[in-house]
């Protein structure tokens, strides 16, 4: 049989990967978002309006047909649906939430879009 080629990005095997690179500073990408609250919310969820220091919005990962079960703290980053009990408190755990991500990988995401590193010094 012929090998199947690689369609991974980079031709990168999963068990040829064991790095630990710079660890993420989780705390400083929350923070360094926390200005950005509501230019964020604007972009993920354009369908929300500002109510005050909050942003309401339909959510996304649900059937959702009105404004009000789903807020977000536009000074905090606390986030939560009431209908459905999730919850978190930072737009690192409301970008996993929305876009079906690790907070990993949503916290790799947020500071590449907010252009800084993350890593630890």
């Amino acid at each position: 049989m012929k090998p199947q080629p690689d369609t991974r990005p980079f031709g990168y095997q999963a068990s040829s990967i064991k790095r630990r690179g710079p660890r993420l500073n989780f705390r400083g990408v929350a923070a360094a978002a926390l200005p950005h609250l509501p230019e964020l919310a604007r972009r993920w969820l354009p369908h929300g309006r500002r109510e005050g220091q909050e942003w309401v919005a339909l959510n996304p990962t649900r059937t959702d047909r009105r404004l009000g079960s789903f807020k977000i703290n536009l000074v905090t980053g606390r986030w939560a649906d009431v209908a459905t009990g999730d919850r978190g408190g930072d737009a690192i755990s409301r970008a996993a939430h929305l876009f079906g991500l690790s907070q990993l990988e949503a916290a790799r995401r947020i500071a590449d879009m907010l252009g800084i590193g993350g890593s630890r010094r």
